[in-house]
């Protein structure tokens, strides 16, 4: 722009007959009015150049966030929806499950030594109706247990120890058998969960195979469609197989805790019952 605007000064002087003078301010005039501009624009650079870098930031969760939701989405399209399906679903029944499991074994949760010192205040002060009713009257194995054997202890005809003994390790087994239940479907869709993965691999690489024997060539393009579909459902089952592990493990380790309890509570309710002298030696 500069040489252009000295181009026009100097044709302007050939032809009107401008003095160099007049050319010359024209020259410096041009020159401070470009270096103006050039700082302007130079301001104007910087300015975006320092707001880029918050905008970037600003808008860099979003796009990740949706970059990941498109990219479940569209794995689980390419990994053949019937597969796929049945993995998810196995993944959901196993979680109702395991949810179930945890709310179950939470509320059986009690403070044993605490309850099982309150029976022994109502055994020791010949109060067995009252620690009937406060056993009926708390949740968990550990408070049947106590039931089951303040029952027997406030009968006539068999509140002697042995049957006592054998009332509790009886109701032991019933209980330990509530605290395990619905284990075995959490297990089924754990094995569920691979063997549907693995069943769409054999699946893919049949495919594969056909588009070969279609297309008479064996190439990358041809191939590369029923390989995804192979890994993409191997590598959901195994992740939904996982995650029911570790929700199954955390249950194993609550129903090991609570068949703990009630082994200390069944030796504490044969003591407790052996001291009152309703019990028949």
């Amino acid at each position: 722009m500069k040489k252009y605007f000295a181009i026009v000064a100097m044709v302007a002087a050939f032809t009107f007959g401008m003095t160099p003078s007049v050319i010359a301010q024209d020259e410096v005039a041009e020159e401070a009015a470009q270096e103006q501009v050039d700082s302007v624009a130079e301001e104007a650079v910087d300015s975006v150049a320092e707001e880029a870098p918050a905008v970037e930031e600003a808008v860099a969760p979003v796009e990740e966030e949706e970059g990941l939701h498109k990219t479940l989405k569209t794995k689980f399209i390419e990994g053949d929806a019937g597969f796929m399906s049945l993995v998810a679903i196995a993944l959901v029944l196993g979680l109702a499950f395991c949810i179930e499991r945890i709310i179950y074994l939470t509320l059986a949760q009690v403070n044993t030594r605490k309850f099982l010192a309150t029976i022994a205040e109502k055994v020791k002060a010949n109060k067995i109706e009252e620690g009937i009713a406060f056993a009926a009257g708390t949740r968990g194995p550990v408070a049947q247990l106590a039931k089951k054997a303040l029952q027997n202890l406030n009968s006539d005809d068999q509140n002697d120890i042995a049957t006592i003994e054998r009332t509790i390790n009886i109701e032991a087994e019933v209980q330990g058998a509530y605290l395990e239940e619905n284990c075995s479907w959490i297990t089924l869709f754990i094995a569920m969960a691979p063997s549907l993965g693995f069943l769409g691999t054999v699946i893919g690489m049949v495919q594969a195979f056909d588009d070969i024997e279609r297309a008479g060539d064996i190439s990358p393009t041809v191939v590369a469609g029923g390989m995804k579909v192979a890994l993409i459902t191997t590598i959901f089952g195994i992740v939904v197989a996982l995650i029911l592990q570790v929700f199954y493990n955390y249950i194993l380790s609550r129903v090991e805790a609570l068949n703990s309890n009630m082994e200390e509570a069944a030796m504490s309710l044969l003591d407790t019952c052996v001291k009152s002298p309703k019990c028949k030696k």
